[in-house]
């Protein structure tokens, strides 16, 4: 698989990376399996797709012990990003981003991976009761203290936060600019899809005259992209998506339009390409420095979504994907 360069300080990883949080959070539980998951991991090492993404309160923490039962063997083939900064109770989660706590955390979480060393660290939110220089100003200790290679920042949460008429992410980019003067960002984590592609406006231009790297959180939708999902076909309870304005069956069914177009240009390409590799393939052609980070727990889909940097999308392809209607439903 191709490579890409992960921020100034030449790290790079697999053009296509795997979201791990699916495996151990936020999905549905009855569908969980460790050992699928398992699997899933080393089918990615195996195409190349060596970013591993997760976070210490995926689980919490069940993700991370997940991830280094297979980094205790395999540890030079991957990429490994991970975070800090939430914590989660029952029924809420907050934000922690104290100096000693962070470093705490990061000990933790290379105990949990089996490595010593993470790739990239990144801060999951930043705590409104602590400077956010001095969360970074921690992690940043933690590089010289050669127990990490590189920081990121992870924007997945930007619209809970932004403030009343401001754009979607200049909360972020205010956050970025602060950060920056303490030590270098070497990455930003935002959602970046189809249908939602707002951080082409600011965000991800920020990123580029920078030499940032960026990691296109949820490029496939949470799954509405792949056309795998059926309208009105419910969630479980504890899956993110049943209290999701936009996976109601009247917005799913309201937004099929853009899954046929992505349809229509799979189709184009061969009978074996699929919406969702479509829909990779176009986060993939927003710039060198994009990685999509698509979630999944099993091997299959692994295998579809890393075959997704092979396909290079026409400039019909990308004119016909840009007249597609915006999305419906609300995403906050």
């Amino acid at each position: 698989m191709e490579r890409r360069t992960i921020g100034a300080g030449a790290l790079s990883a697999g053009a296509v990376g795997l979201g791990c949080m699916p495996m151990s959070w936020g999905y549905s539980t009855s569908r969980q399996h460790g050992q699928e998951s398992l699997r899933a991991v080393h089918r990615a090492l195996d195409l190349g797709a060596t970013l591993l993404d997760t976070a210490d309160m995926y689980g919490p923490f069940t993700n991370e012990l997940l991830l280094g039962r297979v980094l205790k063997e395999r540890r030079a083939d991957a990429f490994v990003s991970t975070k800090v900064g939430l914590l989660v109770g029952d029924q809420h989660i907050v934000a922690n981003g104290r100096p000693g706590y962070v470093k705490r955390a990061c000990d933790a979480s290379l105990r949990r991976l089996q490595t010593d060393v993470i790739d990239l660290y990144q801060l999951h939110r930043a705590d409104p009761e602590v400077p956010v220089e001095e969360t970074w100003g921690a992690m940043a200790e933690l590089v010289r203290a050669g127990k990490v290679r590189a920081l990121g920042l992870c924007a997945v949460g930007a619209r809970s936060g932004r403030r009343p008429g401001s754009r979607l992410h200049d909360g972020t980019i205010r956050q970025l600019e602060r950060v920056q003067q303490v030590f270098p960002v070497s990455a930003v984590q935002a959602e970046l899809s189809v249908w939602s592609p707002e951080a082409l406006h600011a965000l991800l231009p920020w990123c580029e005259t920078r030499g940032v790297g960026f990691l296109a959180a949820m490029p496939l939708g949470n799954g509405f992209l792949t056309g795998t999902l059926t309208p009105g076909g419910g969630f479980e309870a504890d899956d993110l998506r049943a209290r999701h304005p936009r996976f109601t069956a009247e917005m799913m069914a309201a937004n099929q339009p853009i899954v046929a177009g992505l349809r229509r240009v799979a189709r184009r390409h061969g009978e074996d390409v699929t919406p969702a590799q479509v829909a990779l393939a176009w986060v993939l052609s927003r710039g060198r420095q994009v990685i999509p980070v698509p979630g999944t727990k099993r091997e299959r889909w692994v295998a579809e979504n890393a075959a997704a940097a092979g396909l290079r999308l026409t400039g019909r392809d990308l004119a016909e994907i840009a007249r597609l209607p915006a999305a419906q439903g609300s995403w906050d």
